[in-house]
């Protein structure tokens, strides 16, 4: 299978494991003398597919990707230990081991739908007793924490609709082309750039061990538990304790499957917050120029850059 991406050679790969034992591997890229990136990734998916967005970073920023955990390369452990808190956790031993085996330097976070719920969680201190501010920036790409004219009480609702529509996913295939030739022409897929299906195929699926075909990297039934008790978590967000400045890159409002960065529209006077027209949910790998664009606009104004 031919693809126009191609994921380059990692400098180095830190395996990180966290108090419960669960291993996630962070791959550095890029700079080593830039300012420092953390990048990470939407339900279901791997940092390494969002490599059309953060390939643009690689010339002036040091960048540390890393993939959820049961996600990407990271084995796939325990369900009950696939949730938000767990990711919120994961996220402070990321930061720490980063900062331990690289040194000491400022570090954004940049994360994608499902992933900003635990780095925010983790920026207004729900997970560690530090005063200090974690990041000293949030990058978030449509930040999946309410759709737009969803009242409060029918979060939950909206949130066992995603669950039902997960649960429903294929989650074998023959071959990385039968995965491309039945979601290449998706609805929710038609913005892609050429070759990201591709792309998906090959940083969201593994060999199906001591079997034929392939299989998700992360189980559906650890994707849709996630999403069924997403929106409970929401509501332990305080976007007003968040310790560092937060640019927020919305998909256009106005096409199916976008965010908006809070249930309450007037908490958008507080954030600097940007969306990208004719962009789904998916933006980075629609946009990756513009996304690139906005962040590093972001960050100079922070004066990060």
């Amino acid at each position: 299978m031919t693809n126009r991406w191609t994921l380059p050679k990692a400098l180095a790969v830190l395996e990180v494991k966290m108090a419960d034992g669960t291993r996630i591997y962070v791959r550095r890229h890029g700079n080593p003398d830039g300012p420092r990136i953390i990048v990470s990734h939407g339900n279901g998916l791997s940092a390494d597919t969002y490599y059309p967005y953060w390939s643009l970073l690689t010339a002036r920023f040091d960048l540390f990707i890393f993939d959820i955990r049961n996600h990407g390369w990271n084995p796939v452990g325990e369900q009950q230990k696939h949730n938000i808190a767990s990711f919120a956790q994961d996220c402070e031993g990321i930061v720490q081991a980063i900062r331990r085996n690289f040194g000491e330097k400022p570090a954004v976070g940049v994360f994608h739908s499902m992933s900003t719920l635990p780095a925010l969680l983790y920026a207004q201190g729900w997970s560690t007793a530090s005063t200090e501010s974690v990041f000293s920036a949030l990058v978030l790409f449509d930040p999946a924490i309410c759709t737009p004219s969803v009242l409060l009480e029918d979060m939950y609702q909206v949130s066992y609709q995603m669950h039902d529509a997960i649960k429903r996913r294929r989650t074998r295939f023959e071959s990385q082309e039968e995965f491309v030739s039945r979601y290449r022409d998706a609805p929710v897929f038609k913005r892609l750039l050429p070759g990201v299906v591709e792309l998906m195929a090959e940083t969201t699926l593994r060999p199906v061990p001591g079997g034929e075909g392939y299989e998700l990297c992360c189980p559906r039934e650890y994707e849709a538990q996630v999403a069924q008790f997403f929106f409970g978590w929401v509501l332990q967000l305080d976007l007003g304790n968040i310790r560092c400045p937060v640019k927020a890159i919305g998909a256009d409002p106005t096409k199916p499957h976008s965010f908006l960065p809070s249930l309450d529209l007037g908490t958008l006077v507080g954030l600097d917050y940007d969306f990208l027209p004719e962009a789904t949910h998916f933006l980075q790998l629609e946009k990756p120029e513009q996304c690139v664009d906005l962040t590093i606009d972001f960050l100079e104004h922070q004066g990060l850059v």
